[in-house]
């Protein structure tokens, strides 16, 4: 089961982020476009389902869940699928159920694996790659379509700023890679959400990347970025009370949750959601 994907930030994770935003703008507008797909509605109560689906509480408009359950009835529906990354090893869709040229390795050719979420990093560095592993996406992405969801949640967007990949893959492969997956979502009728990476915010209609989805901008400061690039189209998760009383600023304008850090389901235990 896929579960969020809560950032933890290192020092070169931060120095790549800092490349990126110096290359955002420079890229050539992508062939991705976003016709007559519907967006998730403006500050809407919302509720984040990947870590298990349940009746959405009261006053809930906009849920996402795994593209592995089935959509809310009555509701917008967001599709969560692990774009740049395997599952975990031992699950459905783990580094064993894909192919090893496909994943990203080090210089020892061994496959980098994210320590935090026990993943192999999908290797996009090349167009050949990219596009391999973009038809395998793909079919999550048919998934989507097929049951009903209204949109895709596109996770780890960010995997180029992890210390373990040390920048093997760059903001320029992250971005290429995207646009097939926008694009592809789009001709579903998917309208699709930026997931966190808020360095290349400036750069989402070239990517087409229609609303975000961030997580902990408040506990990183970055609401604010988000809502310059994408207006109020933007659903902020965040974990921690400090990251949701930052978050609730903009909750007049945009979607607020705070869940646990396991998203679990309601009734199990650990279970948290509060609003603004």
């Amino acid at each position: 089961m896929s579960l969020n994907r809560s950032r933890i930030r290192t020092t070169l994770g931060a120095a790549v982020a800092c490349v990126a935003a110096a290359t955002v703008g420079v890229l050539a507008p992508g062939s991705a476009s976003a016709a007559a797909v519907a967006l998730p509605p403006v500050h809407a109560g919302f509720d984040y389902q990947i870590g298990g689906a349940y009746t959405p509480p009261a006053g809930v408009k906009v849920v996402s869940r795994d593209h592995s359950a089935s959509p809310a009835s009555g509701l917008y529906n967001i599709c969560y699928v692990n774009a740049f990354q395997t599952q975990a090893a031992g699950d459905p869709g783990g580094p064993d159920d894909w192919n090893r040229d496909l994943l990203l390795k080090d210089g020892n050719g061994n496959v980098i694996i994210d320590p935090d979420w026990d993943e192999a990093i999908l290797d996009i560095t090349t167009d050949a790659k990219r596009q391999s592993i973009a038809n395998k996406i793909k079919v999550q992405i048919d998934e989507c379509a097929a049951k009903g969801f209204n949109a895709l949640e596109l996770d780890n967007f960010d995997t180029y700023t992890r210390e373990v990949v040390g920048g093997r893959i760059t903001a320029s492969h992250a971005q290429s890679y995207i646009r097939l997956l926008s694009s592809y979502g789009h001709g579903k009728g998917l309208a699709v959400g930026q997931k966190n990476t808020v360095e290349l915010a400036p750069n989402h209609a070239a990517n087409g990347l229609d609303f975000a989805i961030a997580e902990e901008c408040g506990a990183w400061n970055e609401c604010s970025r988000y809502l310059s690039a994408f207006g109020d189209h933007a659903i902020f998760i965040e974990y921690k009370d400090a990251g949701m009383k930052k978050a609730c600023q903009y909750g007049d304008r945009v979607s607020v949750v705070q869940r646990d850090v396991n998203v679990s389901p309601a009734g199990s235990s650990g279970y948290v959601r509060k609003t603004c």
